[in-house]
């Protein structure tokens, strides 16, 4: 069982990195991703009293901020509409420093990664412990390596030729 103040020990341990997480999957949009963070963190609390121990608290944790991503974006689908003039022009836009104009591109690659692609690459991007993201998206560790190792080629391809 989670006490009162090991849920606040936990919140601000991870509560950064989930909201990087959710920022990731809500493509940049910070008021979508602090909704996720807030659910998640109502979940961990919600069901502090089911939490076993059979994994870390980081895994469980990181389960529970991905399927709160995943289920809304699964319930927005049908209303979300890419507006395809603000991606270009938003990638060739010159009064953006470099560095932010690269980041921004690299998150519009992993928005075209399919879902559990984009989860493993945002929490590799946490700098997760592989074996936790492993736990957390039910990969063997070989398997998870050798799918980073394709993601990475492949996002690094989108990035060079801006698709």
């Amino acid at each position: 069982m989670i006490t009162e103040k090991e849920f606040t020990n936990i919140y601000n341990l991870h509560a950064s990195k989930i909201q990087r997480l959710c920022l990731g999957y809500a493509s940049g949009n910070n008021e979508l991703a602090k909704e996720w963070l807030q659910e998640t963190f109502i979940k961990v609390w919600k069901h502090r009293n089911s939490f076993k121990g059979k994994s870390s608290i980081d895994t469980w944790i990181y389960r529970i901020a991905v399927n709160v991503c995943l289920g809304d974006l699964r319930k927005q689908r049908k209303n979300i509409t890419i507006n395809e003039d603000s991606l270009s022009n938003s990638r060739y836009d010159d009064s953006i420093d470099n560095n932010e104009g690269n980041i921004k591109k690299m998150y519009h690659c992993i928005d075209q990664l399919n879902e559990q692609n984009k989860a493993l690459i945002l929490l590799e991007l946490e700098n997760i412990p592989q074996t936790t993201i492993a736990d957390t998206v039910g990969l063997a560790h070989g398997t998870l390596r050798t799918r980073l190792s394709r993601i990475r080629k492949s996002l690094l391809k989108c990035i060079t030729n801006g698709k």
